[in-house]
């Protein structure tokens, strides 16, 4: 359990530990406690100026990382992979007192998945050829280069700091990009841990800074002259305004956003065999995760009864401090996302849905920022609840009729970035799922894997990352015609 304050009086600018610019705190309270857990100082935009800077030098010196052969690079990243390893506990103990994530999921997740995707680009990158000569139609060929993008901003939320600051670091790295690194204020504290591993790795100085700080500081990082390209995670809202600026700069942009989506159980689906995994696709980190399938779409012929069933599971699950291990939903962020949470459910009675289980506060937790997990029934679709990300543990279940009526639910929502369906028929899910319009999809499950995209339609943002496509993305390509 995490007892002793965390506190912090430098920041990690350029590979050196350096004093603030200004004396602003960023004052860090556990979800599980409502205590204060640590203090860091807060960024200044002039910190990240010297942030910059010192990517822009990393990045254009001749012999900087820009210029380092793959294998070199390769090299380095496996080292920052084996000093996060060696960080594994702390991380897990850092990020679930800050945000709530059961201990169980940051073992899985924040401890391990940053330094697998390392060694995946890392390999990737090793292997992979970075010219290619193809033959032209009007005589001659063309030399097609792929060149590192230049100095990224990433901008990371709080739900899965550690997993998410890899998804952008380590193809970043890879490509021989240099990095500034914005992580949100609810979950600073393990940023540190992630500066202390890439200063024993021996990045160079530059390739990585972190400059912890609110939306301001992060849109000052979207609009600064001196970066490239900008790679985010976040709500909707936050990504229309950096899609807005990166408009206008003509700045590529990676925007992975909210969601809202659906998990369509057919009439076959066997869910007491697959309750483990619908625990992943539905409620997985407190339904803190932006592809979750919090909309529950159920055949009207076995509607009462799969109400009954996610009614029963929900109720049964254990709600807790975090740091348990037996813990399998934990607390919401804030007081704040708690607040928005309980409005939701609010809405969701007022226009007409009935609760099943949950819909208020833990009774026996008498602090931290608790939501009983919670399932509507009787849902229309076009309601508030079924429409907007609520990211809480909140769950409709919504009746259909044939399966043309369950893809077109599923499609009838702004968001577009994940989903699953649930049968004994692999051959007829599939089917279903290439009529559902998102980014991806799962069959009986839904885990993202490193090695394919990741990303969404509509609402849902722009870009992808993982896999060789989240590799491209920090790449620029250029062709050079040759005359023989």
């Amino acid at each position: 359990m995490m007892s002793d304050l965390i506190e912090y009086d430098s920041l990690f600018i350029g590979g050196d530990w350096v004093t603030p610019d200004s004396s602003e705190v960023i004052t860090v309270v556990s979800a599980n406690t409502e205590e204060v857990i640590g203090r860091v100082p807060e960024a200044s935009e002039r910190d990240v100026d010297r942030a910059v800077a010192a990517a822009r030098v990393a990045f254009d010196d001749p012999g900087g990382w820009s210029s380092w052969p793959a294998a070199r690079r390769a090299e380095a990243m496996r080292r920052l992979a084996a000093a996060l390893e060696s960080r594994g506990a702390e991380i897990v103990e850092r990020v679930s007192g800050q945000n709530g994530m059961p201990r169980v999921i940051g073992e899985q997740l924040e401890a391990m998945f940053p330094a697998t995707l390392l060694r995946y680009y890392a390999d990737m990158v090793e292997n992979a050829a970075t010219e290619e000569t193809r033959p032209g139609l009007f005589g001659g060929n063309t030399l097609v280069t792929r060149t590192p993008a230049g100095v990224v901003g990433a901008i990371i939320p709080w739900n899965f700091p550690q997993a998410l600051a890899g998804f952008k670091l380590a193809p970043a790295l890879a490509a021989g990009c240099t990095v500034v690194i914005k992580p949100s204020p609810e979950t600073v504290l393990d940023s540190y841990l992630l500066a202390e591993a890439i200063e024993e790795a021996g990045i160079p100085h530059g390739v990585v800074s972190i400059v912890p700080g609110g939306r301001e500081i992060g849109a000052y990082l979207v609009a600064h002259p001196q970066v490239d390209k900008i790679a985010f995670t976040g709500s909707t809202a936050a990504g229309r305004s950096i899609a807005k600026v990166c408009g206008e700069l003509l700045r590529p942009v990676t925007l992975e956003l909210g969601g809202k989506s659906a998990a369509i159980i057919l009439d076959d689906a066997d869910l007491p065999a697959s309750l483990q995994n619908l625990f992943g696709a539905c409620l997985l980190n407190n339904g803190q995760a932006c592809y979750l399938g919090t909309r529950i779409l159920a055949p009207r012929s076995r509607y009462d009864e799969i109400v009954d069933t996610f009614t029963s599971f929900a109720g049964a699950l254990t709600v807790g401090d975090a740091l348990d291990p037996a813990t399998q939903v934990g607390p919401m962020v804030s007081a704040r996302q708690r607040e928005r949470v309980e409005g939701y459910i609010a809405k969701g009675r007022n226009d007409g849905a009935r609760v099943t289980t949950g819909g208020g506060r833990p009774k026996d937790l008498d602090r931290g920022w608790f939501v009983e997990p919670t399932v509507f029934a009787d849902v229309d679709n076009a309601t508030t609840i079924a429409q907007e990300e609520i990211f809480g543990p909140v769950l409709c279940v919504i009746p259909y009729g044939d399966v043309d009526d369950a893809v077109r639910i599923a499609n009838d929502v702004d968001y577009g970035l994940g989903g699953s369906v649930w049968t004994t028929d692999p051959d007829r899910g599939l089917d279903v799922a290439r009529r559902v319009n998102t980014g991806t999809i799962g069959i009986n499950g839904y885990l993202p894997d490193p090695t394919a995209p990741f990303g969404g339609i509509k609402a849902s943002g722009l870009g992808r990352e993982l896999g060789p496509e989240g590799l491209a993305a920090y790449q620029q390509i250029r062709s050079v015609y040759l005359d023989k």
